[in-house]
């Protein structure tokens, strides 16, 4: 097969989903994605084992001999698989491929008897049950796995069958159709690629640096900056970033390792709550990277101003600190913030609501507090709104917001608007941005480049006149007849004007019920 053309990633990415829509049609697909995503991880390890054991072969003299290496060295091989054919000429995968009768049961030891011989498998393939029964019933019964198993025997995706840019390209291609068909809960590890794309773009990330995700849900956003590094490179082998992710939820930590496996990044991705526990230290402080990107769930409203007060790590600044109970966004600003270098910028994703809540209303508001003491030491160096309909958990447009502690000279004082409310093209289920509006957007925030209806620089003073309000819909109009704010951007103030009220009631309460009254 040729490598690295774009129909040979067409038609791989139409064989992947072909084998997830195996077991019951597209519809139920992604149902089984924890079920379908290790499998076909498994055939990657499995193709990529048999070329390295014909390279052993063709050495020593024969494949037979090339098992006992392997099995004796681990270290000939990246990933050493226990799984031995009757007949060694025989694929590796054929193992799985023939197993007859309990086949869940069959498949599930094969997979921990490999995470046993690779550390850096254990908890990542190993996870999943395909035995499992609810209520007396096989979440996957035997012939339906046996048809999965099957479509995936289809295609090999050995070395010298696909480079790992177009396996990896088809996998992510997988998690978004997932994404698709998963509802509010599989958006939450997904970021649209376009996002990630202008992300990683604006942030150009420098071969060698180090990279951190605090919430990096499939990883999409670390192997963005990995392929934006490689794509400007000008050494035809940069040295690889060092990538570093931290996530909440067990199945998506699993599926980021497995993410980054298969498009041959190595990386190092910890589990855990990051707001509360973030495992990234350093004799005892925040470890700090190069660059920062996260897609944080928005709104997060679980955490209260203790969790802040208790911070030992000095995320959240004097004058900063609790941007309110309703909404966590400026709390993880702060937490990337905080984990940047000397020189480390950050691009992160919040709901739109997080530029403009609090401005323009009586009184103090905790969120744009925070938000006005980013915008007071002049470290935002610009904000992108983004078009509606793009994430798979909500139709709301979201912003990007960038960091830089190291702004240039003629930058300071200043921030960049940009307003791509219009730069996208119609889809189904979601709209998408098409790679010349990637091209347009990511090209305007590098170069700060002023145009009508999409950008502006705005300076810090005309920001303070509008009471720290951030949002690029607030200054660039992209028609003539649109002089409101957006539905959804006013619709969050009111959320949040309520929300601080009902905090402020309960807070009152208290001091009158501890003073008797």
């Amino acid at each position: 097969m040729a490598k690295n053309k774009p129909e040979n990633a067409k038609s791989l990415e139409s064989w992947i989903w072909d084998a997830a829509c195996s077991i019951r049609g597209a519809k139920d697909a992604p149902k089984y994605k924890d079920y379908i995503l290790p499998l076909i991880f498994t055939k990657r390890l499995c193709d990529v084992f048999d070329d390295e054991l014909n390279r052993i072969a063709a050495e020593v003299g024969s494949r037979r001999s090339a098992f006992a290496l392997a099995k004796a060295d681990h270290k000939l091989v990246r990933f050493y698989l226990p799984l031995v054919p009757e007949d060694p000429e025989q694929p590796v995968w054929s193992v799985i491929r023939k197993l007859a009768d309990r086949i869940g049961e069959g498949v599930t030891s094969q997979m921990r008897a490999i995470a046993r011989e690779n550390p850096l498998l254990q908890g990542i393939i190993d996870r999943v049950d395909f035995n499992a029964t609810t209520h007396g019933q096989r979440d996957l019964d035997d012939d339906r796995l046996s048809n999965l198993i099957e479509a995936i025997s289809t295609k090999r995706l050995g070395l010298d069958d696909v480079e790992a840019d177009i396996i990896g390209k088809s996998y992510e291609y997988l998690i978004r159709k997932f994404a698709e068909g998963g509802g509010q809960s599989a958006g939450e590890f997904y970021t649209p690629p376009e996002v990630g794309t202008i992300m990683s773009r604006v942030l150009a990330p420098e071969p060698g640096m180090e990279i951190y995700d605090p919430c990096c849900g499939s990883g999409g956003l670390l192997i963005k900056c990995e392929i934006a590094m490689e794509e400007t490179a000008k050494s035809e082998r940069p040295a690889p970033l060092k990538l570093y992710g931290q996530e909440y939820i067990a199945d998506t930590w699993a599926m980021a390792n497995m993410n980054l496996i298969i498009h041959d990044f190595e990386g190092e991705i910890e589990i855990g709550d990051t707001f509360k526990h973030p495992k990234f230290r350093w004799r005892g402080r925040l470890r700090t990277f190069d660059r920062v990107v996260a897609n944080p769930m928005w709104n997060q409203n679980w955490f209260t101003e203790a969790d802040y007060d208790n911070d030992e790590l000095d995320r959240f600044p004097a004058g900063a600190g609790f941007p309110g109970k309703s909404s966590a966004d400026w709390g993880w600003v702060q937490h990337m913030h905080a984990s940047l270098n000397d020189i480390g910028r950050a691009a992160v994703v919040l709901d739109t609501g997080a530029a403009s809540r609090g401005s323009g209303n009586a009184g103090t508001n905790k969120e744009k507090t925070v938000r006005q003491w980013f915008v007071d030491h002049d470290l935002i160096e610009s904000v992108l709104y983004l078009p509606e309909n793009l994430f798979y958990n909500t139709t709301a447009p979201g912003i990007v917001l960038f960091l830089n502690k190291t702004k240039p000279e003629a930058r300071r004082g200043k921030i960049f608007l940009v307003n791509a409310s219009q730069v996208f093209e119609k889809g189904d289920p979601k709209n998408f941005i098409p790679p010349e509006g990637i091209a347009r957007i990511a090209d305007t925030l590098i170069g700060w480049k002023e145009a009508d209806k999409l950008s502006q620089i705005v300076d810090l003073a005309e920001l303070k006149k509008n009471d720290y309000n951030i949002s690029p819909s607030r200054y660039i109009h992209t028609s003539d007849a649109e002089t409101y704010r957006p539905l959804e951007e006013i619709v969050a103030d009111l959320d949040a004007a309520e929300a601080e009220a009902r905090e402020a009631d309960a807070t009152l309460r208290e001091i009158l019920r501890k003073i008797g009254v």
